[in-house]
């Protein structure tokens, strides 16, 4: 039997918490472990998760019915046994509201689809909010906490006891750490448009030989291997329904 469809959401209620850099770290590690993977980006109309990610990735407005229809009703059609969906800033609440409207979210209740949302904090209070307008749409999903300290963030106006509160309103939600990359590794990076995993191998968008710094590539693979392991603690590849497969390409590379 095929494995059942599998849907990653990633998104915040408030930007600029570096959400689509943690899309191209999922799309990076499901190709790197040969799990089959289609991406949608709602930043509509200028996608940023296309531009790194071309070939799999298709910009959607997911306000729109005739675009949630892309989506949702090729999951069972479609061979890539992953869905990944770069959620628009701001835009993570109602995009769970839509999918509690459509079924969805009683359809991954009922272990018809594999869900799974990886929440993307920002040092905030209200990020913390966020988790509170989150937590009902959550029965049924994988929840991911994932704190990006990406743009040099500061987690340090949380208070503990404050930050437990909130937290704890989920059950079975898992911390992620997604740690700092060199600023100008980053920037390189974002220059080439090319995916994490292809800077690493020093190579352009369609595979050809690329120039990127050997200083800044090192950079890249060690944070990459960074973020890989926090995937590989949480099982990702299970969890999605994939076996794991031997790795290719990647973070490891010498």
């Amino acid at each position: 039997m095929a494995a059942k469809p599998a849907v990653v959401v990633v998104g915040a209620d408030k930007g600029g918490v570096g959400k689509t850099t943690v899309s191209r770290t999922l799309l990076d590690y499901f190709s790197a472990n040969n799990v089959p993977t289609r991406a949608f980006d709602t930043e509509s109309p200028r996608g940023t998760l296309k531009r790194f990610h071309p070939d799999i990735t298709e910009i959607v407005d997911m306000t729109t019915t005739a675009d949630q229809m892309k989506i949702f009703d090729t999951l069972n059609a479609v061979s890539p046994s992953v869905t990944v969906i770069d959620v628009r800033a701001g835009l993570l609440s109602p995009a769970l509201a839509s999918l509690r409207d459509i079924g969805f979210l009683d359809a991954a209740k009922a272990g018809q689809i594999t869900f799974a949302v990886f929440h993307i904090l920002g040092p905030s209070i209200a990020s913390l909010e966020e988790i509170a307008e989150t937590a009902g749409f959550m029965t049924g999903a994988k929840y991911f906490l994932v704190k990006n300290f990406i743009n040099d963030t500061q987690f340090f106006q949380w208070d503990q006891a404050t930050y437990n509160s909130y937290f704890h309103r989920i059950k079975d939600a898992t911390e992620l750490t997604i740690p700092k990359l060199n600023e100008m590794a980053y920037e390189q990076v974002e220059v080439s448009s090319v995916p994490f995993l292809k800077f690493v191998a020093n190579k352009g968008i369609h595979d050809e030989a690329a120039n990127y710094s050997f200083v800044l590539r090192g950079y890249v693979r060690h944070w990459l291997a960074n973020v890989w392991s926090e995937f590989d603690r949480i099982r990702l590849t299970d969890i999605v329904g994939s076996k794991p497969a031997a790795r290719s390409g990647g973070s490891s590379e010498k």
